[in-house]
């Protein structure tokens, strides 16, 4: 998994990237990690003191649809919480979706 990991932080995709560059460094209050391994799968963006999982979902996820449904619930028995937002949300409202991301830090207390 650590190559796996290494290897998806080095590839980030212009969509991480610039979430990322919102969410890392303590910005948002808390610790974001990025391609976080939990158990056998990787999430793009994790918040370990708000059990919190972020995935971006680009084109891929038209076809990953079963496994992501299963990846989810799988995290949801492990009680982090998931939140996706697509591309096209990163693109174009990205300042929403930091909104989005926030409305989870209530969960911290």
């Amino acid at each position: 998994m650590i190559g796996r990991r290494r290897e998806l932080r080095n590839k980030l995709t212009p969509y991480e990237a610039k979430l990322w560059k919102l969410i890392r460094n303590n910005q948002m209050g808390v610790r974001f990690k990025r391609q976080y391994s939990i158990r056998n799968y990787v999430v793009d963006f994790y918040c370990h003191k708000a059990k919190l999982a972020i995935e971006i979902d680009g084109m891929i996820h038209v076809k990953t649809k079963i496994y992501d449904k299963y990846r989810t619930d799988y995290l949801k028995a492990l009680g982090i919480h998931e939140i996706r937002f697509t591309n096209v949300q990163i693109e174009n409202n990205v300042d929403e979706v930091i909104n989005k991301i926030k409305t989870f830090f209530p969960l911290l207390k």
